[in-house]
């Protein structure tokens, strides 16, 4: 099996002759390349590059366009800073709808005009597809709802328009999401097998706020690339084992969970179907351990999650990882089948 059909088989229930390897790397990427993380963020070419570095060298089975958090709300208006070695990052002081009735007159992006940062992550997809199409799993990504309103409305005023204004907070989420499904149709149009949702924010609120605000627009954001003909990894950093149960109800293909889940819960939970990746401490496990702490690690996760499992980190690879230790994450996929 090549790297695609290993993915594919296994988000369809079927064996494969090892596990699947989808950790994600970005500056790592970046450094394997010898660029600084600044241009592999806004040069699609250098992205493309990268991610298929690291995925001939250490063998994964995908590449990815992920980079940050910042491209819709960078063509949306938002105050977005960029560094020459460093992720871009919103201005929280500066935040794009500090007014809440600027939402009113936000007009969707358009992710295929030239020259914006929508449009460079699609021309990464579209080279991606020209590459590797039908050998790797190609992975696009969008914003969910709650990430992306924290973008534009600033993480700590959104914390607060939960309880003291959630009319807005309605009006703020049915627009974040049909951004991402604009955003997500382009980037399957050109070629991406599996949309990579990335809602950090919601790891920061309790059960009760999730049912009500985020659950019913990630439920939409998910239906809506399935309807589109995409595929869907949802990726939440943070501790999300208070809200386990409704994850699974989404129907994601894949689900991340960050190192400080349970795995074993989100087994329980999340019930015997639901696709997990592992979630081994990128930083204290596999940045600092040995190749044998890694091991070790992998094969908890392995343990408690069964055969719907794929191989990963807990978040995005640390740039200084010891080449020995992603080389032993690399080995634990290659030596199991399932």
């Amino acid at each position: 099996m090549n790297g695609y059909e290993r993915i594919k088989a296994k988000l369809e229930g079927r064996p494969t002759d090892r596990l699947p390897l989808t950790p994600i790397t970005m500056m790592f990427a970046a450094d394997a390349i010898g660029v600084p993380y600044g241009q592999y963020a806004t040069d699609h070419r250098l992205m493309v590059e990268g991610q298929l570095k690291v995925a001939e060298l250490y063998d994964f089975d995908y590449v990815s366009s992920i980079s940050d958090p910042a491209r819709e709300a960078t063509d949306i208006g938002a105050s977005v800073h960029f560094y020459d070695d460093q992720p871009p990052a919103l201005d929280e002081s500066n935040s794009l709808l500090a007014k809440m009735s600027k939402l009113d007159s936000l007009a969707i992006p358009d992710p295929l005009k030239p020259g914006s940062r929508m449009c460079d992550r699609v021309q990464a997809v579209a080279i991606f597809k020209e590459k590797v199409k039908g050998q790797k799993w190609i992975e696009g990504w969008v914003e969910g709802p709650c990430a992306e309103g924290a973008d534009l409305r600033g993480i700590n005023k959104l914390m607060l328009d939960f309880i003291d204004s959630p009319e807005f907070v309605h009006r703020l989420f049915d627009y974040c999401v049909k951004v991402a499904l604009v955003f997500a149709k382009a980037q399957i149009d050109a070629g991406c097998d599996i949309l990579g949702v990335g809602d950090a924010a919601a790891s920061l609120v309790g059960p009760r706020i999730y049912k009500e605000f985020v659950l019913p627009y990630e439920t939409r954001l998910v239906k809506g690339i399935h309807e589109l003909g995409g595929r869907v990894r949802l990726h939440i950093c943070g501790n999300i084992s208070r809200v386990l149960t409704e994850i699974g109800t989404l129907g994601c293909d894949y689900v991340d969970l960050d190192y400080m889940v349970s795995v074993e819960a989100a087994r329980k939970q999340m019930g015997p179907r639901q696709v997990l990746t592992a979630n081994i401490d990128p930083v204290k496990v596999l940045r600092n351990g040995t190749p044998e702490a890694v091991t070790a690690a992998l094969a908890k996760c392995y343990e408690e999650a069964g055969e719907n499992f794929i191989v990963g980190a807990g978040c995005e690879i640390p740039r200084d990882t010891p080449k020995a230790n992603l080389e032993a994450m690399c080995a634990f996929a290659k030596n199991r089948s399932s």
